[in-house]
């Protein structure tokens, strides 16, 4: 027993003066720290400018928002979709194939078929390819104007703004004091900054769905940081590496626990649901991005700014 005791007391001894490393190099290089995500920041915005100079948007629509033809096949006998989407590339540039399977037996149920061209002309293309007719048994045809997809997506736009104004106004009201509120929103616009450059670095259409993404994206990326500022603002009986400590507990936690919730989801509806999967994937990447921002420039930021209120 009194070996054990010793051993455990030797165990925490070492825990101590690792931490107590830690906060002294944590100390003297935190303001040093903000340079990562800031240079991280500067080339997401440089590459989203140099994406909307090629391209003429700040990403890559899909037949939702863009309008175009949907053709849905109904499959009784499976279709290769490398093959497909291989003999595809050969007629058409812009087309997307999503899958859709049974959730339990893992059966493809259907293929679906996007492109901005005609429906007349990608049926026939469709045709040629799985030597068959597509008659209304075995498919359906849906096609979206132009005009409808892109005021669609003007709207979608103006959410995704009015939601970021309308959050950046509660926070400066919940805070009233001007350096933790810009902090959060800054963290924030970080977070949505760095996921847009990374979903158009990997080439991911966006959809209506992707665009909800982003809506849902704003109040994860607020929440860490709302928690994060309250900690350390408002329990003053703490030094503040203890309260930043018992924060970045609590934060951490919340953020891991979504991830690994976010993962699950994703890796079971990945094979059937299109939609899903593009929701799980932006919020996946933006938790990730929220970790950097919320504990390196979040943190930073307002130690900074108590450690200057202090003196």
């Amino acid at each position: 027993m009194d070996d054990a005791n010793a051993l455990i007391n030797e165990i925490e001894q070492q825990e101590q003066k690792i931490t107590k490393k830690f906060a002294n190099w944590y100390n003297k290089n935190y303001k040093f720290l903000l340079l990562i995500p800031l240079i991280l920041l500067i080339l997401a915005l440089g590459y989203i400018g140099y994406f909307y100079s090629v391209n003429g948007d700040f990403i890559r629509k899909d037949v939702s928002l863009t309008g175009g033809t949907t053709i849905t096949i109904f499959t009784e006998q499976e279709i290769n979709t490398n093959n497909l989407k291989q003999s595809l590339s050969e007629k058409l540039q812009d087309f997307n194939i999503r899958e859709l399977s049974d959730f339990r037996t893992g059966r493809q149920e259907a293929v679906i078929i996007e492109s901005s061209i005609d429906s007349n002309e990608l049926k026939q293309i469709l045709e040629e390819i799985l030597e068959y007719e597509l008659t209304e048994e075995n498919s359906s045809i849906e096609f979206t104007g132009s005009g409808l997809s892109q005021s669609f997506y003007r709207q979608l736009q103006i959410a995704i703004l009015i939601s970021f104004i309308l959050m950046a106004i509660v926070v400066f009201i919940i805070f009233r004091t001007l350096a933790p509120s810009a902090a959060v929103v800054l963290s924030a616009f970080a977070d949505i900054i760095m996921t847009l450059a990374l979903v158009n670095f990997l080439g991911i259409r966006v959809s209506s769905a992707g665009i909800i993404a982003f809506l849902m994206l704003i109040g994860y990326s607020v929440d860490t940081d709302i928690m994060l500022t309250t900690r350390l603002l408002k329990r003053r009986d703490l030094e503040i590496n203890k309260r930043l400590s018992n924060a970045f507990k609590t934060g951490l936690t919340m953020t891991l626990t979504s991830i690994v919730a976010i993962s699950v989801a994703l890796i079971l509806t990945q094979s059937f649901s299109e939609v899903l999967k593009q929701i799980f994937t932006i919020l996946l990447i933006g938790l990730s991005f929220d970790i950097l921002n919320t504990w390196i420039t979040n943190a930073s930021i307002l130690k900074w700014y108590l450690e200057r209120r202090e003196k």
